[in-house]
């Protein structure tokens, strides 16, 4: 009588085997993000992301120097898409003295006007206060404070990187996307 209870082993080839044949094709379409989800794209132009003026273009003459930052988001400009499927794609705006930027950034700004991804590097939350005295963007949950005179770099509290600044043109007048963040955009939950 045979013993019937053994398994016959597989060799590691005949499982990449089985693999490939019951793998199942996605079509490319169905793997890519809906157009809202993308990040800000170049020529992206940028709106108002929240307030009474919330979807309107931003009018690059009301932003003061050194003000609070305020939110924003990316859209495209012929079909309108606002990219607002992902929190990751916030933004918040200001106007800096562009001559105090340091050099390595200056080409991020346009006409002072700066951008940096509103979601805070530490543990996800907006990044929405503002510290009138050191000109730096601070995170109202755990107080990480950004300066944005250098690149959104930390000057205080847990973060453990920048804030991923965006490029910005300005183009007859309108903001616009120049390129793709400067920077990982996101956090790293630290314990």
């Amino acid at each position: 009588m045979k013993d019937t209870s053994k398994t016959k082993e597989i060799s590691r080839r005949t499982a990449l085997k089985l693999g490939a044949v019951t793998s199942v094709w996605i079509p490319s379409e169905l793997l890519a993000q809906p157009p809202n989800r993308l990040r800000p794209q170049p020529g992206d132009q940028l709106i108002y992301g929240d307030g009474d003026f919330s979807g309107d273009l931003i009018d690059p003459t009301s932003i003061k120097l050194n003000q609070q930052p305020f939110p924003a988001l990316a859209r495209e400009p012929g079909s309108l898409l606002t990219r607002d499927g992902s929190r990751l794609n916030r933004l918040m705006i200001t106007r800096i003295d562009q001559e105090k930027l340091l050099e390595r950034h200056q080409k991020n700004a346009a006409e002072g006007i700066v951008a940096f991804s509103a979601i805070c590097t530490h543990t996800g939350c907006d990044v929405t206060n503002w510290n009138t005295e050191k000109l730096a963007m601070a995170c109202p949950c755990h107080e990480s404070m950004f300066d944005i005179y250098n690149g959104g770099t930390v000057i205080g509290g847990p973060a453990p990187r920048p804030l991923a600044m965006l490029p910005l043109n300005m183009k007859d007048g309108i903001l616009t996307v120049a390129a793709p963040f400067r920077g990982r955009v996101g956090f790293t939950q630290q314990f």
